[in-house]
C-alpha cells in the first residue's frame, strides 16, 4: 500500500491485526497450559490464597533477545531454589515511555536499537521474543501496556501487565485493563497522588462499554487490578519516595475507604523511589520486607516488589561500543547483586 498523507498524518502501511499476527505466530498447547498454571499461581497471591511473595524483575527495556533469554535462564535457576516462598515474574518490557517523546521507545518501535523504526517488524519481534522466553525458561512474563490498542498482540502470553505513571490517568488505559484476566498494576502518577491511582483501580475493576480497535466492546472488570508505588516528583523536579512505612500505612487506609476487591500493592524499588540510584534498590527492598514482616496488615497488603535488573550493572548509551546485557535505558542492578537479593528476599519472607 502506498503512503498517503492526511491532516499532518502520513499513513505508511496498514498493519496486521492482533488476530492475524497471533495466527502467524501461534502458541502451542504446552504454552497455553503453562500460562494457565502460572496465571493461577499469580492470581492466588493477589486473592490471598497463597502467601508467596512476588518479584517482578528484569531490565528496564528488553532490547536484545539473546541477552533477555540469557537473563531469564539465570532467573530460572534461582526460582527453582526459592519456589516455596517467592514467585518470580520476569520483566520483558517491549515499550518504553519517553517523557519528551525522544529516544529509544522499545523493541516494538525498533527491533534493533541501532536501526530505523519498523513497527511491523517490531510487533513480530516482541511476540516472537515473548514466546521464545516461555519456551526457554518456563516463565510467562510481564510487559508494560504503553499502547492499549497493542495489548492483544501479546494478551495470550502475558501473565502480568503494568500501567505506567504517565498513562494511569488515561481513560483508554483504565478501560482496557477492565477487560484483562491477568493482574494489572496501576502506578501512582508522577505527582504521587494516591487518589488518582486508586481511582484508576476503581475504573479498572468496573465493567465498561467503549470503542476498542474499531469494535464496540463490553468488559467484565478486572478484580486483580492493584496499586504500584513508584515514588513521585515534586514541582521542583526532586524525587519523593513513597515506599516507607508511613506511605504503606496511608495507602492501606485509602484502600479501606474504597470498595475494592483484593487490595494489594507492588512496590517499585527504582524510579523515583530510588531517585534512579539503581544500587539503592537492595536497601529499599530490605526496608519494605522488614516493614511487611513486623506489621501483619502490611504483610497482607504488600504482595511483591518490582526491581530493575539485568546482566551487567548500570546502563549505556545507544551508538557506543555495546556491552552485552547492559541496559540502554534506565540503570539496573547487575546479576550478582540481583541473585543475592533474590535469595535475601526468600530469607526475609
Amino acid at each position: 500500500m502506498q503512503r498517503r498523507t492526511n491532516m499532518g498524518f502520513e499513513f505508511i502501511k496498514k498493519l496486521p491485526t492482533p488476530e492475524e499476527i497471533r495466527n502467524q505466530y501461534p502458541i502451542d498447547a504446552g504454552i497455553k497450559a503453562l500460562k494457565e498454571q502460572r496465571d493461577q499461581e499469580i492470581r492466588d497471591v493477589f486473592t490471598g490464597k497463597s502467601d508467596k511473595f512476588l518479584v517482578i524483575i528484569g531490565p528496564c527495556s528488553a532490547d536484545n533477545e539473546d541477552a533477555v533469554i540469557d537473563y531469564l535462564l539465570r532467573l530460572r535457576k534461582v526460582q527453582d531454589k526459592i519456589a516455596d516462598k517467592v514467585l518470580i515474574i520476569p520483566r520483558v518490557y517491549t515499550n518504553k515511555p519517553r517523557t519528551t517523546g525522544e529516544g529509544y521507545k522499545g523493541m516494538v518501535h525498533q527491533p534493533d536499537p541501532e536501526k530505523e523504526t519498523n513497527m511491523l517488524a517490531g510487533l513480530i519481534a516482541i511476540r516472537k521474543m515473548h514466546i521464545h522466553a516461555i519456551q526457554e525458561s518456563g516463565f510467562t512474563c510481564a510487559d508494560e501496556m504503553l499502547y492499549p490498542e497493542n495489548y492483544r498482540y501479546l494478551s495470550d502470553i502475558l501473565s502480568y501487565v503494568a500501567v505506567g505513571a504517565r498513562s494511569v490517568e488515561d481513560q483508554q488505559h483504565r478501560l482496557t485493563v477492565s477487560g484483562m484476566d491477568v493482574p494489572a498494576g496501576m502506578k501512582n502518577p508522577t505527582s504521587g497522588d494516591f487518589s488518582v491511582m486508586l481511582n484508576s483501580i476503581v475504573a479498572a475493576q468496573g465493567s465498561h462499554r467503549f470503542i476498542y480497535r474499531g469494535w464496540e466492546v463490553e468488559t467484565t472488570g478486572n478484580e486483580l487490578s492493584h496499586a504500584i508505588l513508584r515514588g513521585a516528583v515534586s514541582k521542583h523536579g526532586e524525587a519523593i519516595p513513597n515506599y516507607h512505612y508511613e506511605d504503606l500505612r496511608l495507602l492501606l487506609e485509602k484502600y479501606q475507604q474504597k470498595n475494592l476487591k483484593n487490595p494489594a500493592v507492588i512496590v517499585d524499588t527504582n524510579h523515583s523511589n530510588s531517585s534512579k540510584q539503581y544500587e539503592q534498590q537492595v536497601r529499599i527492598a530490605q526496608e519494605i520486607l522488614h516493614n511487611r514482616k513486623v506489621e501483619p496488615e502490611l504483610h497482607k497488603l504488600v504482595k511483591g516488589l518490582m526491581i530493575e535488573s539485568y546482566i551487567e550493572p548500570g546502563n549505556q548509551k545507544i551508538g557506543c561500543e555495546h556491552v552485552y546485557g547492559k541496559s540502554i535505558t534506565d540503570a539496573c542492578l547487575g546479576w550478582e547483586e540481583s541473585e543475592k537479593l533474590l535469595y535475601d528476599i526468600a530469607e526475609m519472607c
